[in-house]
């Protein structure tokens, strides 16, 4: 036709006017702009060619009669045939230019670009907005249909293989790089929209959305040999990976790293993190596009909740055909996909590798000390990689290097709360020198401290205990009558191994429904290993008693509280300390399981003295009275007891401002006495006894 270039001045200088510097789009992109302007400014000529009014200062607004009439009097072949060329755009774009790299990894032909310019335009330069409202006649308009896509590139609306680019299974949809709006609306009449995030890809934006951005997670890569071999199966076009992680974070790393070995950019997102206003199968959708956008592979950890309520995650991430490692908690389940998934177990990491990840985040310290600071500690790779960070941000702080107690504290800072929900949080604030017992119980604390230490070379690299062996915690029972120093001990324990002690409140376990106990007892085991410390059982007996004869349903569900416990001590990874006051009282059971039962005998003279010295305390003032050898020889007292007996007596004394004298222990003792119901006798007073026989 002729008159192609009949527009109008107006229209032309619209036309012709770029308001997008050129200079930094590739270059098959302003190519395929300069030709879908010409196609465009052809349209708008044709457009007013055939025009029954275009002199009608409200067209756009309304369809008038004789617009009706030609449109009732048009045939339907021409509206269902090409009448001029189609667009003859570029091939494909060369490898390295973001369109040509798109077009490869979304698997576009050089029509589907064509359509994806067509739909960006208006994105690109503000002026393909009017002009595309003035051919679809309507001003409110501005985003292209699928009728006029089709139009621009020369084909017929009937044209079965041009519609199906825009199908619901075609690479623009099927990928999320063209959205098709208005579902009500026929399909010639559907409007075409790309995402924000498309297009600035496009433009040479590399920065993620919001929501995808909130996901996304610090990961290593580790030296494994399993990540070497799904390295060189996904190199092979296996995909996706099915990683199942029972609580050890090392899937994610492992995945990161098969893709990295696999020369591939690891996006690395956990589901977990979505937001509540968030639908989790868009976030996926999302990172799919977002790691074919930058020519990567995905790594996703999915977490139980998500994949039983939203089990079309799982389809999208099983059949993006695309490099995918999914990691989850669970095995596999051959219902999630259409089509067979490759699903392996991810293996703990050892040692050295553990060893390794520290090393890489940490180098400039000592090695041995770090590997010596950080051998009880049970983190995920993506939690070291934050404590390294929070390390070096506590020694910028103090504007000094980071130094190995900095990687203890931010270690600890890791530590999930929930536990805190379930138990009280204790810092250690004793070690080892604050302890005042004899030789062997220390001996027994220190060996519980070196099995915690050394588990994973003994069970890991000697193997001991056999292939089977599961058993990675540390269980131990102290026994002894109240007030011997059980809860301390736990607490230096703790201490020495750089972890925080977790006391179980009794009352947030116990529960009179039948199996509540036990559903709480797993929350606190569960949070117990997404943390490093101690979880500490004080007055154990009341949960870990004997199992009885079954003589009614209550016998029988008590029983079931117990083996409950039994089994689950066998599976638990962490410290665990039982502490009783009555050793007979626990079932037998449970003996077997333990690593260390040890035994808090009373105190014998020679402890009490030194008892009595460190709860006096050197800033105490004392009288010239007070004979702490008296006290220690003639009162058979645990260093609870002492405590209080001593704290008793300084506030006796700080209510008259004067040292604490003889007097004030005397008269705190019979209290004691009284409160623990014994006797005050002048065989044990002695020539004290006249202060509390009246009393």
């Amino acid at each position: 036709m002729e008159e192609h270039d009949q527009t109008p001045s107006a229209d032309r200088s619209s036309v012709d006017r770029s308001l997008v510097d050129r200079s930094s789009l590739d270059t098959g992109f302003t190519e395929r702009l300069a030709i879908l302007s010409a196609h465009v400014r052809r349209l708008v000529a044709e457009r007013r060619s055939t025009d029954v009014d275009p002199d009608d200062p409200y067209r756009g607004l309304y369809i008038s009669d004789a617009e009706a009439d030609a449109l009732a009097a048009e045939q339907g072949e021409r509206a269902a045939t090409s009448r001029w060329e189609p667009m003859r755009s570029p091939e494909v774009p060369p490898v390295g230019t973001r369109l040509g790299d798109v077009a490869r990894a979304f698997e576009l032909d050089a029509f589907d670009l064509d359509l994806l310019m067509i739909v960006v335009a208006p994105d690109v330069e503000p002026r393909f907005e009017k002009l595309y409202g003035y051919l679809h006649d309507d001003i409110t308009r501005r985003r292209p249909s699928v009728g006029l896509a089709l139009e621009l590139t020369g084909h017929g609306f009937a044209d079965a293989a041009a519609r199906s680019h825009l199908g619901h299974d075609a690479p623009l949809i099927r990928h999320g790089l063209v959205h098709l709006d208005e579902p009500s609306r026929a399909f010639l009449g559907r409007p075409l929209r790309a995402p924000d995030r498309v297009l600035a890809h496009l433009l040479g934006d590399d920065r993620m959305e919001p929501r995808l951005e909130r996901t996304r997670i610090a990961s290593v890569v580790i030296d494994s040999p399993d990540a070497q071999r799904h390295g060189v199966a996904i190199e092979a076009g296996v995909s996706p990976l099915y990683l199942q992680d029972s609580g050890t974070g090392i899937g994610a790393a492992i995945g990161v790293s098969a893709l990295t070995a696999a020369h591939l950019e690891a996006l690395c997102i956990d589901l977990s993190a979505v937001a509540a206003d968030d639908d989790p199968p868009a976030v996926v959708a999302s990172a799919i596009r977002e790691a074919r956008l930058r020519l990567g592979g995905l790594v996703v950890t999915v977490p139980e909740e998500v994949s039983d309520a939203h089990p079309e995650v799982m389809r999208l991430l099983a059949e993006a055909s695309w490099p995918v490692v999914i990691v989850g908690p669970h095995p596999w389940d051959p219902a999630w996909s259409r089509f067979p998934v490759l699903a392996e177990e991810a293996r703990r990491a050892d040692s050295a590798t553990v060893a390794g990840i520290w090393s890489t985040c940490l180098p400039e310290l000592d090695q041995a000390e770090l590997v010596d600071a950080t051998r009880q500690l049970r983190m995920r790779p993506d939690q070291i990689v934050r404590a390294s960070q929070l390390a070096h941000r506590r020694a910028a702080g103090a504007r000094r290097t980071v130094e190995v107690s900095d990687v203890a504290d931010a270690a600890r800072a890791q530590n999930s709360s929930r536990l805190e929900r379930l138990a009280r949080r204790i810092r250690p604030a004793v070690g080892w020198s604050d302890l005042v017992l004899p030789a062997d119980v220390v001996t027994g604390l220190l060996e519980i401290e070196t099995r915690y230490r050394r588990r994973d070379q003994v069970h890991g690299e000697w193997g001991m205990g056999g292939r089977n062996n599961r058993r990675l915690g540390v269980v131990s029972l102290f026994a002894g009558p109240s007030g011997v120093g059980k809860t301390m001990a736990a607490e230096a324990l703790a201490g020495s191994l750089g972890l925080d002690l977790y006391q179980v409140n009794l009352a947030t376990v116990v529960d009179k429904y039948i199996g509540e106990t036990e559903k709480n007892l797993e929350r606190i085991f569960v949070a117990a290993e997404g943390v490093n410390g101690v979880i500490f059982f004080d007055e154990a007996d009341a949960l870990f008693g004997k199992r009885s004869e079954v003589n009614d349903a209550r016998d029988r569900y008590a029983n079931v509280e117990v083996a409950y416990l039994l089994q689950r001590l066998e599976s638990y990874e962490g410290v665990a300390v039982l502490a009783t006051n009555l050793r007979t009282n626990i079932d037998e059971a449970f003996t077997r399981r333990l690593d260390a039962l040890i035994d808090f005998p009373e105190p014998e003279e020679e402890f009490r003295l030194m008892l009595w010295e460190r709860c006096m305390g050197a800033s105490v003032p004392r009288h010239l009275d007070v004979d702490l050898d008296f006290m220690a020889a003639q009162f058979r007292l645990s260093g609870g007891n002492i405590r209080n007996i001593a704290v008793s007596a300084a506030f006796l004394a700080a209510a008259d401002s004067r040292p604490v004298a003889m007097p004030d222990l005397i008269r705190s003792t019979a209290q004691e006495y009284r409160k623990l119901g014994r006797l005050c006798t002048s065989s044990e007073f002695g020539h004290w006894y006249h202060l509390v026989s009246s009393m």
